[in-house]
């Protein structure tokens, strides 16, 4: 017997700080806990040097195992879905924990990963318990659902017991980490949903057994378990290092960086400085001085650099095509100039590596003065507008991955574009940058001796431009989100077409995964051709969704083998679908024999 628990949410203050040694809520009831014994955890795999989650297994009632999965990092949910999902799914209990004075994680918690965990619950009767920890630094909180006294700056009551209502949860509070709070508050409701699950399980159990014991004269024939489809194992995401490839090898720039004496430059491109930057959007004129509403980021912008006329330039650098219009910029901070390089690798890796920056620069100026001046330099040019910035805010935990939320800004909007393809009598704007780092198909369309290179309307074939869309979006947010099965088998075939194979792997993915939830009644209604999706994943060289397609045909043998459709096999087909059918012939023969033999005995009740 077991019970498995998943565990969400950082319930500390301060982030994931080295010097914050207090424990995590999970690891202070396991610890406390009468009831529990044998406690063993373990890591995940490392993820940006954070852990995704930790594993505990311990005893729990004597001879229960109790298997406790905690994920202090929301961003699960962001770069794997997938495993999210699956612990979602296998989950007895569920615990989401929040800090009352982080409102701007619960905020995030409340807008952007409820909903999906409402999505992968999937009116599942999984008992939620929502833990609100801490006591509110601005005072004693008031309960009074139209009070906002506390509201700015802590998390107050009212809007725990919403977010517990809009889940169906068990709201808690409490307020420190004691014996108190967690053996007999938190640990009194969560071993009462352990006994509920351990019942639960029990009473399935007993009425499986019971129902097997029915038939104690003639058994009717066995039927084993269909044969184990192949497994798809998602690609680890590359995205950071696309983007910083980029900066390395300096395709497609747009933006030169000098000294005042024009000595030297550092190449750069546009899209990528503004995603991460308002001081930039201001510098390229992406913004004015009147969106911006920061005097501090001005007066950075004017101090620090100047955009100069093209003639005072030396010829500009190797490898830019002509359409592509090159940007010089003076930087007058010699010092900073002289780190800019490192800058540079910095905000193309991420914008999250603030203490690999801080190493960095001090081996290169070895002078405690100029390497603080160069990392506030550093800070107004990630400022956020009206934010102060701190050392804490800049730190590798506190600063999320950039990309893949600020290049979405300028994805389909004719900003800073260098690029437009002309689809179905429409027109979609791009960014060479983008694309070169993401794409290598498109690397070699714009680096090569190809049209494509030299022109800026840029005509594309063979895909729908909602499909063209959806590929672009994933190359600018590396992610996508499917509408349908044929949307997806549209998207897989136009990621073939440019050779981007994580997103074909996705695509797949998503379509078995819709698939194995299609229930049978569903999938013998649908007018979706199971077998015309296997002809397009064998044609655009989708091997493993072939062979899971060909499995699932067969797994599925009673349903496909009376559609039209099913003739449209090859014989190779047709041949391996037989030999992997499920129930097999040898079964239904064997069911056949079992009906006609409880025919003839016309059994009747012993006493009468």
């Amino acid at each position: 017997r077991s019970v498995n628990i998943v565990a969400f949410g950082n319930e500390r203050d301060d982030g994931f700080s080295e010097d914050n040694r207090q424990p995590s809520l999970i690891w202070s009831y396991l610890g406390r806990s009468a009831l529990i014994s044998q406690i063993d955890s373990s890591l995940s795999a490392s993820h940006v040097g954070n852990p995704v989650f930790t594993e505990y297994q311990a005893c729990v009632f004597g001879n229960v195992r109790l298997v406790v999965h905690d994920c202090p990092v929301w961003d699960i949910f962001d770069s794997d879905w997938y495993t999210s999902r699956s612990l979602i799914g296998g989950a007895d209990i569920i615990v989401i924990k929040y800090s009352v004075n982080d409102k701007t994680s619960f905020q995030e918690l409340k807008d952007s990963y409820v909903p999906m965990i409402k999505k992968a619950l999937n009116h599942c009767s999984v008992p939620v318990i929502i833990s609100a920890i801490g006591a509110r630094k601005n005072g004693v909180p008031c309960t009074c659902p139209l009070c906002t006294s506390d509201r700015r700056s802590c998390v107050t009551t009212s809007e725990g017991v919403q977010l517990a209502k809009e889940l169906g949860a068990t709201y808690l509070e409490l307020h420190t980490l004691n014996d108190f709070y967690i053996q007999k508050y938190f640990g009194g409701v969560l071993e009462y949903f352990m006994i509920q699950s351990l019942n639960q399980k029990s009473s399935e159990k007993m009425k499986k057994r019971k129902k097997m014991q029915k038939c104690h004269r003639v058994q009717p024939p066995q039927l084993e378990q269909p044969e184990k489809m192949p497994i798809l194992k998602g690609e680890a995401s590359h995205y950071d290092a696309d983007l910083h490839n980029l900066l390395c090898c300096c395709q497609c720039a747009d933006v030169a960086f000098y000294p005042e004496d024009l000595s030297t430059v550092v190449e750069a491109h546009k899209i990528i400085l503004c995603s991460v930057s308002h001081l930039f959007m201001l510098l390229f004129e992406v913004k004015s001085p009147a969106d911006i509403h920061d005097a501090s980021i001005v007066r950075t912008a004017q101090s620090l650099f100047a955009v100069e006329a093209e003639a005072a330039f030396p010829p500009a650098p190797r490898g830019i095509p002509p359409c592509v219009p090159l940007v010089r910029v003076v930087v007058k901070d010699s010092v900073f100039c002289s780190c800019l390089p490192d800058v540079l690798h910095f905000i193309y890796s991420g914008a999250f590596q603030w203490e690999r920056l801080e190493e960095d620069i001090k081996k290169k100026l070895k002078d405690p003065e100029k390497t603080e001046h160069v990392l506030e330099k550093v800070k107004c040019i990630l400022k956020t507008p009206g934010k102060l910035n701190t050392v804490k805010d800049c730190r590798s935990h506190q600063i999320k991955r950039l990309y893949n939320t600020s290049l979405r800004l300028f994805f389909n909007t004719p900003v800073l574009a260098d690029v437009i393809f002309k689809i179905q009598g429409a027109t979609v704007p791009a960014h060479r940058a983008v694309l070169v780092a993401r794409c290598e198909v498109m690397a070699a369309m714009f680096n090569g001796n190809y049209l494509e290179a030299n022109s800026i309307l840029v005509p594309v074939y063979g895909v729908s431009k909602d499909t063209f869309l959806s590929f672009l979006e994933y190359l600018y947010t590396d992610s996508c989100c499917p509408a349908s099965i044929l949307q997806a088998m549209s998207l897989l075939i136009c990621a073939e077409m440019y050779q981007v194979m994580r997103l074909q792997h996705i695509c797949e993915l998503y379509i078995i995964t819709q698939l194995q939830s299609m229930p049978s009644r569903e999938l013998a209604s649908t007018s979706l051709s199971i077998v015309s999706l296997l002809k397009k994943a064998k044609f655009h060289n989708s091997d493993c969704l072939s062979t899971w397609l060909l499995h699932f045909i067969a797994t599925n043998y009673l349903i496909f083998s009376q559609k039209p459709e099913f003739q449209d096999l090859s014989v190779e087909e047709r041949n391996f679908v037989e030999m992997h059918r499920w129930p097999s012939n040898l079964y239904l023969k064997q069911l056949a024999d079992y009906r006609n033999y409880v025919h003839s005995q016309k059994c009747h009740c012993t006493v009468m």
